[in-house]
């Protein structure tokens, strides 16, 4: 495999995972996500309320995006599972501030998670295509 193609592991500080495996991968202009939490990278913990775990998990999607030579503006797809969807409004505050321009927004699709264990109230994966 050239290098232009290879595989590469993204990791950002104060967010891992407990398996062996990376925050993302990039292969070539392609970069997706494994599960991003509401972890807050001073603790590595998963945030007590979902408003602050809704602007974690996206303050680190954003840090795992640049991690791998991106920006927000390279988020094409992002799906997310929530234990109760009606907390919606509480995604919908940072995602606006986030993604301001309704004319250049990420698609986004909420799927209704009540299995979410160990706190954790939200999680999302992400698909970016970085040029």
């Amino acid at each position: 495999m050239s290098t232009s193609t290879a595989r590469q592991s993204i990791y950002i500080d104060g967010f891992n995972h407990k398996n062996p495996i990376p925050a993302a991968c990039k292969l070539g202009p392609l970069l997706e996500s494994g599960s991003v939490l509401g972890v807050d990278p001073a603790t590595g913990q998963v945030a007590e309320t979902i408003e602050a775990q809704c602007r974690f998990m996206l303050e680190n999607m954003r840090k795992i995006v640049q991690a791998a030579g991106g920006d927000v503006a390279h988020i094409v797809k992002v799906t997310v599972w929530m234990k109760d969807r009606s907390q919606r409004p509480a995604l919908n505050v940072p995602w606006l501030e986030m993604f301001p321009d309704t004319q250049s927004r990420p698609a986004r699709h909420a799927i209704h998670a009540p299995e979410l264990d160990m706190g954790k109230l939200i999680e999302c994966v992400f698909t970016a295509y970085i040029p």
